[in-house]
């Protein structure tokens, strides 16, 4: 039983525990490529979290983790077979009631851990912070947490290398044969713009690759895995440990 995991917990151990900073993980369930399970966005996050959570509480962190919400916004993908997809406002109400539950215990601090691209919490933030004044509320995106060109050779952003290397690493049961991987080969916009980071639009997945995958995962390795599942981990403890130890009114120097 580790007592930093809300579901894993027992009442009679939690009723008497005061909670520093809450960690909300939030996934997606989506394809991903032929070779990753459609819950690989929400297996990483879950593993990464749960070590980093451990790391904080051997540190004093007074952490606890969330259940993990496993949808997450997949609108560009609704054409893809048992693609799950939540819109942004069904996120909103989700977390508006998870604060509202945490605020009323008198946990004051919440951490968003998101694992999935599609998702974008800041203007969800923005406006159900606005409704609890005291609470400090924060999301991450763990994938941007470390340098990934010092791990990895090939980039991508769904189904590639990274992904495929710390799937190999974390849940290696449910990886398929690489050599059943596609290319991960993605078309660029014809609006050049919007290959850039200045201009944006939703991509639609099936116009855009042929396999689901952004990315060419066939160099992934556990032993890549293994090394930005350390680096990761150590980034995300770090920050629990901080929150935990930063109140609202003293987050500024």
């Amino acid at each position: 039983m580790r007592p930093y995991i809300l579901s894993e917990s027992h009442w009679s151990d939690v009723s008497d525990q005061e909670f520093d900073l809450a960690i909300l993980p939030w996934g997606a369930t989506e394809a991903h490529n032929f070779h990753l399970p459609y819950g690989t966005d929400n297996y990483e996050t879950d593993a990464l979290v749960f070590e980093a959570a451990r790391m904080a509480w051997e540190q004093g962190a007074k952490v606890i983790v969330l259940p993990t919400i496993p949808m997450g916004v997949n609108t560009g993908q609704s054409d893809i077979y048992m693609t799950m997809n939540m819109n942004p406002s069904t996120q909103q109400s989700i977390l508006e009631d998870v604060v509202e539950s945490l605020d009323g215990y008198g946990v004051d601090k919440l951490l968003v851990v998101n694992g999935h691209g599609g998702n974008d919490f800041r203007q969800i933030i923005r406006e159900v912070g606005s409704n609890f004044p005291d609470m400090l509320i924060a999301t991450c995106n763990w994938f941007q947490s470390v340098d990934q060109d010092r791990i990895f050779e090939n980039d991508g952003g769904h189904a590639d290398e990274m992904e495929t290397s710390l799937m190999l690493y974390a849940r290696p049961e449910l990886v398929k044969p690489l050599a059943e991987a596609g290319e991960g080969k993605a078309r660029k916009f014809r609006v050049e713009a919007l290959n850039e980071s200045w201009a944006w639009t939703e991509r639609k997945w099936t116009q855009c690759t042929d396999d689901t995958g952004i990315g060419d995962p066939r160099k992934a390795t556990l032993e890549k895995g293994e090394r930005y599942f350390r680096e990761v981990t150590e980034k995300l403890s770090g920050l629990f440990v901080s929150m935990a130890k930063t109140s609202e009114g003293d987050l500024y120097i």
